[in-house]
């Protein structure tokens, strides 16, 4: 029989064991999350904390809340955690070697290139587009008084901005194949990254009725974008969009401009993360606009120093309260709601051992709601992104673009978009939700709202 000092002593040695949900049965949380994400991630914090292990059918997750926990993921260690997850093997069907999916030298490579195209410099030529669109829109919504879906509104419109940012052009009836492409791929590859049958399931090539809609869909959607390059590659023109700054850059090292199939990858993965983020950061604000008349009031007192003249990119400095807004709806409504993480190593977080080969989950949606980081973390504040008190917060309590060297690179893209669009509708129209309409969380790759968001118009005097 041990001592009393040598049985503490191996208590004290024993690895600590990542708390771990009770009460669940042989496949775990799989049937919870798979009917909702959000609030079975949700429960496992409360339950077990700031760290949670969870049982996902064939896959074993581990939750990490607290920012110090992402800033190791995302920044600290961020070279023992690869994307080599579920999530991202599927997304890679659809999107191929992208910045969003590629890894390691590669990835550096891309990044390289690509990063010119996003100073702020070489984007600030876009922001009349994205007025002259919205402008568009609002024409086209004078004299509606039927409800609508302004979700479907938002996307129709960012996808409008980033056809004739990228390629400038409309891109007309070819608009409502990509938003069906998109959505169906994106419900095609969560209904992947959330099935119990793991790595036994059918492989995706085998033309089962689901597989061959997934194809057509993507097929639709790459070809439509292959012949917009090729044309551009025939015909030699320098547009000045994304897509001939994309043609144009070169690797610093090596001369060399990016191939037909990088340079499809990357305008795919450009022209599904450039709008359909920005559309849901938008359609979370105008729910929450509605339904805070106080915060809406006074977006629209700024708004209307502008003295009823269209929003310019020389007025953002000054519609800082509708930068705020913007950020404090992604900060409740995060468009990148999770973040999947492969650890190569062995390593440590949140105090515990992790052990190689670990599926770590981070949820921005979760940690941008940490009670120890945010005061009143579900109220809906955007003065709490004053700078002066933000100077105090942890740098990695709000990621809505992600974190580290993998952030988003167009971040500052999206939130001069979101901005002007945000101006540009508040001063010609409020937006009012359709009472009882059930706005339900749909987390799939991107964070939407399952019924869409139904709104009434109300015209400004």
């Amino acid at each position: 029989m041990l001592a009393e000092a040598d049985r503490v002593s191996a208590v004290s040695d024993a690895p600590r064991r990542v708390p771990t949900p009770a009460g669940r049965g042989p496949f775990g949380d799989i049937f919870r999350f798979r009917r909702d994400p959000v609030r079975t991630l949700f429960a496992a914090w409360r339950e077990c904390g700031d760290l949670a292990r969870l049982r996902l059918g064939a896959v074993t997750a581990y939750l990490a809340v607290h920012p110090d926990s992402v800033q190791h993921v995302l920044q600290g260690n961020a070279k023992n955690y690869n994307k080599q997850t579920r999530g991202f093997t599927k997304l890679k069907l659809a999107l191929g070697e992208g910045l969003l999916t590629s890894e390691g030298s590669f990835w550096r490579r891309q990044r390289r290139i690509i990063q010119p195209v996003f100073h702020k410099e070489r984007l600030e030529g876009f922001a009349t587009t994205m007025v002259e669109a919205t402008a568009r829109m609002l024409d086209r919504w004078t004299g509606n008084k039927r409800p609508f879906d302004v979700a479907a509104e938002m996307t129709a419109l960012t996808l409008d901005i980033i056809g004739r940012t990228m390629f400038s052009a409309q891109l007309g009836d070819d608009s409502r194949m990509l938003i069906d492409s998109v959505t169906l791929g994106a419900r095609h590859i969560n209904e992947r990254i959330t099935s119990l049958t793991g790595v036994l399931e059918v492989s995706e090539r085998i033309p089962t009725p689901k597989n061959r809609r997934f194809w057509a869909s993507m097929q639709g959607g790459d070809d439509l974008i292959r012949r917009v390059v090729e044309e551009r590659r025939r015909s030699g023109e320098d547009k000045g969009d994304l897509l001939s700054m994309l043609m144009g850059t070169r690797d610093e090292d090596t001369g060399e401009t990016m191939s037909d199939q990088q340079l499809r990858d990357e305008v795919v993965t450009i022209f599904s993360a450039g709008h359909e983020t920005t559309a849901l950061a938008l359609t979370w604000a105008f729910y929450l606009l509605s339904t805070h008349p106080e915060v809406e009031r006074r977006l629209r007192e700024e708004i209307e120093t502008l003295g009823g003249k269209a929003p310019a990119l020389a007025d953002l400095p000054r519609l800082a309260f509708t930068g705020r807004v913007i950020k404090e709806s992604m900060r409740l409504f995060p468009p990148a709601w999770a973040i999947s993480r492969r650890a190569e190593k062995e390593d440590a977080l949140g105090g515990y051992p992790l052990p190689a080969q670990a599926f770590v989950l981070l949820c921005p949606y979760i940690t941008h709601r940490h009670p120890a980081f945010w005061e009143n973390p579900e109220g809906f504040d955007p003065d709490r992104f004053l700078p002066e008190r933000m100077k105090s917060q942890h740098r990695f309590a709000y990621l809505p673009f992600g974190a580290g060297a993998r952030m988003c690179i167009g971040s500052g893209f999206a939130m001069m978009e979101a901005q002007l669009v945000l101006a540009s509708v508040v001063q010609h129209f409020r937006l009012n939700l359709v009472p009882g309409h059930p706005v339900d969380l749909d987390p799939l790759i991107t964070l939407r709202s399952r019924a869409g968001m139904q709104m009434t118009l109300q015209p400004m005097a």
